[in-house]
């Protein structure tokens, strides 16, 4: 199955003195594609808080810069869910550039199931992310 994935444009802010994407501008790159993911399963996480009582944290994230990317660039970052847990789901993303096929960033990302209100880890519910969207 083909990964779920969002273009991004690199902007002028997304960038340090040198033109160069900021490190921790990939990490909101990858969160983008994340909360995308979920929005096109249905999930909106501010219904997911209200209705639900649950949220996602990210507890574990293991990221890979490969190449950089520069201003102006058209990006795609892709979004995978490798594996669902009682309380977690485990996702493979990576950031490319559009232009040339070019890997700029892998990451592993650990999403927490937790309540909203306390902050402790809850199941996930059985309807919410079935196994059916994993690769």
């Amino acid at each position: 199955m083909k990964p779920f994935a969002i273009p991004i444009r690199v902007y002028f802010e997304d960038t340090d003195a040198g033109g160069v994407v900021f490190h921790a501008n990939y990490v909101k790159f990858l969160e983008r594609a994340r909360t995308d993911w979920l929005r096109a399963h249905g999930i909106s996480q501010g219904r997911l808080k209200t209705e639900r009582g649950l949220i996602f944290a990210i507890v574990a994230m293991d990221v890979r810069f490969r190449a950089p990317a520069k201003l102006d660039d058209e990006l795609i970052a892709s979004c995978t869910l490798d594996q669902r847990r009682s309380a977690s789901l485990a996702f493979s993303q990576t950031i490319m550039r559009q232009a040339d096929g070019a890997l700029l960033v892998e990451a592993k990302v650990r999403a927490a199931s937790l309540a909203a209100d306390t902050f402790r880890p809850i199941p996930l519910p059985d309807d919410l992310i079935p196994e059916t969207h994993r690769r």
